[in-house]
Formats: C-alpha cells, structure tokens, sequence
C-alpha cells in the first residue's frame, strides 16, 4: 500500500526542532515513497512555563527558556522558510511540497496569527492547542499534570480545542487532539479514551460543524474510538501527521493508522494532498 502524505513535519525552521532539516526530511520521503509532504512549521505566540524539573538534563527545551522556566517564542521568518521550501521543490521535483504552518492557539492570537498568513502562501494550515492557563502564566501538559487531576487536564484540554474551532477560522486542520496523552502521568493508569467520551464528541462535533478535517496524528497512536466518534458527530474528513521533528520520525506509524481509518469508511483523495474522505 502506498502510505499517505504526511501532513504535519517540522524542520529546522521550527523554533523546536533541533534536529530538523527541510532538505534531509524530503530525502527521506522520497526514499520511503512517500507521494507528499507538509512542513507545518510550528508558530506560536503564547507565552508558557516549561516544567523544567520534568525534562531530562541536557534537553533542548530547557535552553530555550529563562531561568524561571520562561519561554517566548520567536518570531517565525517567513520569507527565510519560504524560499526553503522553494528549494527543496526544486531539488526533490518528484515529492509534492506543501508549505505550511502548525498554529498555537489561534483564537487567542488571531491579529498576529492573521499577519503571518498575510505574509506568504501556505498550503496547509494546522490549528492546535499545546497550553492551558495555569495561575497567572500558561504552560503544557507535563506542567499542567502537576497542579491538577489528570482527568481534569484532559477535560480542560478538550474544552479549548472546542473553544478553538469555534473561536478561530484561521486554520483548516486540528492537530493532536489527544496531544496531553503523549504526557499521561503513569501513576493515573492507562488512559481510557472513554471516561472522556463526552469532551471528545462536543470538541469533534464543534470541528464537524466547522467543515474541517481532524488529523490522525502518530507520535502516539490515535485511538480508533476517537476516529469512531468523528464519523458519528459528522467528521467528513481526515489527515495524517507524523510530527516529525527530524527525518527520522517521518511518516511513522502511517501503514497502521492508514488501515484503522480505511476501516471507518475514509478513502484517499483523488490526488496526494487530498484530504481523505468519507461519504
């Protein structure tokens, strides 16, 4: 089976993405067979509290923030990105090239999400929900699992995905609906999709009604039951997203999570950027 485009990669042009190269990921999509791909560079302009005492020593996230734990994102060079991009389609004329970007919390920032968008054209664009308010600050999921019940984090994080996809049209894609999953504190158990049905299905019937697509992201598995309650609240649409932050991570996951939609009724578009759809 020839494995979907990956709609949701970083590069080096990701704030985060240490280990990122625009040019070495196309390589590997070429070499995987892959018929496209996204660079949905991350642009984010909250400003959150990284829980430093969670991150391994040495880790790159630490150095991006203050003393305090503090990081301000930096401002996203479109043009620089951009004419990357331009390269590499001229290099890899084979592998369809979309340029893109992955936005934090657009309803919250939407004058300067809008002013970017402004600046260049991108292809795809991802809305996705990282923080949420935490005292006086923001901060993340490993943060967040810290000051409250984890049930209570992923209630809240639901609610502003819903909050999201009613506040902001900037975008076209939601990304990592489960992303506090990747986080999941241990001593909670295993995660269960279905002490959560409620939030899931009110945030997916939000994003149905909008007319968008939900991303099968595969950093960690999304669960079939989410893709099930997509169907049911009237999702018509979906993408793949690796998010990848280096070549290697590129398109991990695709066979499986490709047979677990096809098995929901979604079909592949009739070319390779196409969403995938289902009547």
């Amino acid at each position: 089976m020839t494995l979907p485009a990956d709609g949701h990669v970083h590069s080096e042009w990701s704030w985060d993405a240490a280990r990122g190269s625009m040019e070495r990921t196309c390589a590997r999509a070429v070499d995987l067979g892959l018929p496209a791909i996204a660079f949905t560079e991350h642009l984010d302009h909250t400003v959150w509290t990284v829980a430093l005492d969670t991150l391994a020593p040495g880790a790159y996230l630490a150095t991006l923030a203050d003393p305090d734990g503090v990081l301000t994102p930096p401002v996203f060079d479109v043009s620089g990105y951009l004419e990357a991009v331009q390269a590499c389609r001229e290099r890899f004329p084979n592998l369809r090239i979309l340029s893109g970007l992955e936005m934090g919390e657009p309803h919250w920032h939407a004058a300067a999400a809008a002013k970017v968008l402004g600046a260049g054209r991108f292809d795809r664009v991802l809305g996705s929900v990282h923080c949420l308010p935490a005292g006086d600050g923001f901060t993340e999921p490993p943060g967040l699992y810290r000051l409250r019940a984890a049930e209570e984090v992923v209630r809240e994080y639901l609610a502003e995905v819903a909050r999201m996809a009613a506040g902001s049209d900037l975008f076209s894609v939601l990304a990592h609906i489960d992303y506090p999953v990747r986080y999941w504190p241990e001593q909670a158990g295993p995660f269960d999709p279905h002490a959560f049905e409620d939030e899931f299905r009110h945030a997916l019937r939000v994003l149905a009604d909008s007319g968008r697509a939900l991303e099968v992201n595969t950093k960690v598995p999304l669960h079939p039951e989410v893709v099930r309650w997509w169907r049911q609240e009237g999702g018509a649409a979906v993408t793949f997203g690796s998010d990848a932050h280096d070549p290697t991570g590129l398109a991990f996951g695709f066979g499986p999570a490709a047979d677990m939609v096809q098995a929901f009724g979604f079909r592949p578009g009739r070319h390779p950027c196409d969403f995938w759809t289902a009547p």
